[in-house]
């Protein structure tokens, strides 16, 4: 599953794994997201009060899923806003990464699956809906490179930016768990990995102590 990416430190908490997940690693896990789209599929999120579209179209996967819309705003529920379903289970091969890798004893309770069109973006924010903040936050790049931006713990702190290629992998944890981060811009055609293009990112989650 793995590639030998070399490990990189930016600030206390967190950890850039560049090329982790191998080519055939990344296909594997693009099968099962797939499959998991069919059960839960893809919406458009909005922003709590304007209620403003986002550029991303997304889902989730585990017991709970993060969601957002104009009148209850941000926050975590065990079933699909638009099917009301229950969120499929998070696979396997990702619940063995965290294991692996995140350094937490207790596994994730939220995967979000996030599709970012080649004109797609995200601006700076903390993940901070969780109760949790013990446990990382654990970055699954799929697909086109994006422009990714992190900062510190207040949104006027300095910024760095990288590039997050698929299978890479970026974790926030300990002193860096609340960051600001977000996505600049993605860069079209810099990988074959999605057929239409544009670029997937997963984020395991544990919301609950």
């Amino acid at each position: 599953m793995a590639s030998a990416g070399k490990e990189l430190s930016l600030s206390p908490g967190l950890l850039y794994l560049p090329g982790l997940l191998d080519r055939a690693a990344q296909e594997s896990l693009v099968e099962q997201i797939r499959a998991i789209v069919e059960r839960a599929p893809l919406y458009v999120p909005v922003m709590p009060g304007s209620g403003r579209p986002m550029s991303v179209r997304m889902t989730n996967c585990g017991p709970l899923g993060w969601v957002t819309d104009k009148e209850r705003g941000y926050r975590y529920q065990p079933t699909h806003p638009v099917t009301r379903e229950p969120w499929p289970p998070i696979p396997a091969v990702l619940l063995d990464l965290w294991r692996e890798i995140a350094g937490y004893g207790k596994d994730p309770e939220a995967c979000l699956v996030n599709f970012y069109a080649d004109e797609a973006k995200m601006g700076l924010h903390q993940d901070r809906d969780e109760t949790d903040f013990s446990a990382p936050v654990l970055s699954i790049s799929l697909g086109n490179t994006c422009l990714f931006r992190i900062g510190g713990l207040l949104r006027t702190d300095r910024t760095r930016s990288l590039k997050l290629e698929s299978g890479d992998v970026f974790i926030l944890g300990g002193e860096g768990r609340l960051c600001f981060h977000g996505v600049d811009r993605i860069y079209p055609g810099t990988s074959t990995l999605l057929k239409a293009g544009g670029r997937i990112n997963l984020t395991l989650r544990r919301v609950n102590p």
